[in-house]
């Protein structure tokens, strides 16, 4: 069948992206596990430590890798990375090191996962900042999606644990907004999810708490460092927030509150537990009566 469609090939110097800085970071580019290709782990001041065991910073579940097998770590200006005594090595373009300073484009190979180490000061670091950005961010909201809450939720539950300190998680959405969206049509539903997710951020601490859209009208906050007492008090803080919120579409203002469950990780809980409880505290809530926090 004939078709309009024309497939262009566009260089990376003609790509229209921003002229600043990016992040240091590895991104992984081969891996058995197809739901990994992609991920992008961000480098900072702190070791970033890979391996086997949940005490790791990037856990990576496989046999030919050690439960502590490298770390990378910023020392005199660069990263380097360190083989920790593992069973099958460390290898930076196919080479086995003990501990090497890593430079733009380097392919870090830890079992079967092959990262490849991209300088934020280049194009192609920008590149993948700008796709990233469309894999994590839901388009509608402006805020982070699924992917993005778990691959949270997968960094902080080993960091809570290592450092012994509490992580919260609420899990909310809209009440009757079925209703909404019939009422006062979809593109009505749609300003009510933006406005509220907006609204629910601006309360939020912007450089530790993680908020996303998890599907349709529930969205999820991640809590780090806090309390199931902490995090029942924010939640409550984010319900009135929205409930005393005038939401207004094309002159019609619409009635919205949310119901909200919070959880915080116990002992034994991976992402899939620590989810499946707030979800039941938030049923719990619906359940009695919507518009409340249940924890």
């Amino acid at each position: 069948m004939d078709s309009d469609i024309k497939t262009r090939v566009t260089p990376l110097e003609e790509l229209k992206l921003p002229r600043k800085a990016g992040l240091d970071c590895m991104v992984v580019i081969y891996s058995s596990d197809a739901r990994e290709l992609g991920k992008r782990y961000i480098l900072g001041p702190d070791p970033v430590l890979l391996g086997r065991g949940s005490e790791n910073t990037i856990v990576l579940e496989n046999d030919t890798i050690s439960r502590s097998h490298c770390k990378i770590e910023k020392r005199r200006g660069g990263y380097y990375v360190s083989d920790l005594n593992s069973t099958n090595g460390t290898y930076v373009n196919d080479e086995p090191v003990d501990d090497y300073q890593l430079r733009r484009g380097d392919q870090v190979k830890v079992g079967d996962t092959i990262f490849k180490f991209l300088s934020g000061s280049d194009m192609e670091a920008q590149y993948h900042e700008t796709i990233y950005r469309m894999t994590i961010v839901d388009g509608l909201t402006g805020v982070n999606n699924k992917r993005f809450l778990i691959e949270a939720l997968e960094r902080e539950i080993p960091r809570a644990r290592r450092h012994e300190r509490p992580l919260s998680l609420v899990m909310f959405d809209i009440d009757h907004f079925k209703q909404i969206n019939d009422t006062f049509g979809h593109l009505a539903g749609d300003y009510v999810l933006k406005e509220m997710a907006q609204l629910i951020k601006s309360r939020l601490r912007s450089d530790a708490d993680v908020l996303g859209r998890y599907g349709g009208e529930e969205f999820a906050v991640v809590l780090p460092e806090t309390d199931l007492r902490g995090g029942a008090h924010i939640a409550e803080q984010m319900r009135a927030l929205v409930a005393d919120h005038p939401f207004r579409f094309e002159g019609e203002q619409i009635h919205v509150s949310v119901s909200l469950g919070v959880a915080q990780l116990a002992d034994g809980w991976e992402v899939a537990n620590f989810i499946k409880h707030a979800d039941e505290r938030l049923y719990a809530a619906k359940r009695e009566g919507r518009n409340r926090v249940c924890y």
